[in-house]
């Protein structure tokens, strides 16, 4: 969208860094903007306001020269040029057919937040899911194996769910038709099992288990172990089956037929990545799990606001590859969604 004028470099500043996420920029440069916009918060209107009048933005640390454009022309009334720039370069495409895909969609089944290695608060990704014109998402933070992105063990994942209560109770109040969902993103351990409890798994409403480690295992033991996961009766969703990230790392062996066959005769459903450096799975996995009958879910995997409004990647691919709408979990009202998941 194009926001219109005027604008507070508060708002200018927010809508930059959703972009910069949007367009997967560099992290050096979004820093650059959320430094800004600390400072901005941190001080006076009045000396901001005074400081962009006599040119003197970038006598404050965290604030450079494209930073300060911004937050000028925002006092003065107008949108930053630099914001127009980088909302035209990080519109994500949509083909006629993934519009249809996409008018489908009800919410989100994989995202993060700042409680594992999002970068927006569990509120931040909540509004602009509302605005996005879902009826609901699935908060998947980590889960404690993956170290590396700060995964919630049971005690945080326990504090989390008793946010999402109050958060949810929030929304109502504020008059919104909107509930976050809770979850996980579960790591498939080596042996197939999950990096979190069965009493733990049974008091969310929909879980996603995802390979993170040992993404080289021989054929028929990531066979075994993603076999296993599926089977589990908490398993509600395959996250990023291949793991490949585009031209940085290749796809993990895994033979196809038996870990979709187990996906549908389980009805776990596979997971339509989004991230753009992701897309997983490839096409012609996509083609297979149609013909076993899969379900499947259409999921941003989301790590900041912007990136919430990837899902056009993943319906392009689903339209392409003729993905049935009605196999798509989260085309599903928010009640139809727990019932088919079991919450």
């Amino acid at each position: 969208m194009t926001p219109e004028a005027p604008m507070t470099p508060e708002a200018a500043l927010l809508r930059v860094i959703h972009c910069l996420d949007r367009a997967l920029a560099s992290p050096f440069k979004t820093k650059a903007f959320v430094r800004a916009l600390d400072v901005v918060r941190s001080t006076d209107p009045v000396e901001i306001a005074e400081r962009a009048r006599d040119e003197r933005l970038q006598e404050l640390d965290g604030i450079g020269d494209a930073t300060a454009s911004v937050i000028t022309e925002a006092l003065a009334g107008l949108v930053p040029a630099y914001l127009t720039k980088v909302e035209a370069e990080s519109e994500v495409p949509l083909t006629d057919a993934g519009a249809v895909y996409r008018a489908a969609l009800r919410g989100d089944c994989h995202l993060h937040s700042t409680w594992s290695d999002g970068g927006a608060e569990i509120e931040a990704m909540a509004m602009t899911a509302i605005e996005l014109g879902h009826e609901y998402m699935v908060l998947t933070d980590h889960s404690a194996r993956l170290t590396v992105a700060h995964g919630l063990n049971e005690e945080r994942l326990a504090r989390q769910l008793v946010e999402i209560e109050r958060i949810n109770d929030e929304i109502a109040a504020a008059g919104h038709d909107f509930r976050i969902l809770t979850g996980m993103e579960v790591d498939i351990l080596e042996d197939g099992s999950l990096d979190l409890s069965d009493e733990m798994l049974g008091e969310l409403d929909v879980v996603v288990a995802s390979v993170h480690s040992k993404l080289r295992m021989d054929r028929q033991p990531m066979t075994e172990r993603m076999v296993m996961a599926v089977a589990s009766p908490h398993v509600d969703i395959l996250g990023h089956c291949t793991g490949r990230m585009i031209g940085k790392r290749p796809e993990s062996s895994f033979d196809a037929d038996y870990v979709f066959a187990a996906c549908a005769q389980f009805d776990t459903a596979v997971e339509i990545n989004c991230r753009p450096e992701r897309l997983d799975p490839p096409r012609p996995l996509i083609d297979l799990a149609i013909e076993y009958g899969c379900w499947f879910s259409i999921d941003s995997d989301a790590h900041a606001t912007g990136q919430l409004e990837w899902q056009p990647h993943g319906c392009n691919r689903a339209a392409e590859r003729e993905v049935p709408i009605e196999r798509i979990v989260n085309t599903m009202s928010r009640d139809d969604l727990l019932a088919w998941a079991g919450a």
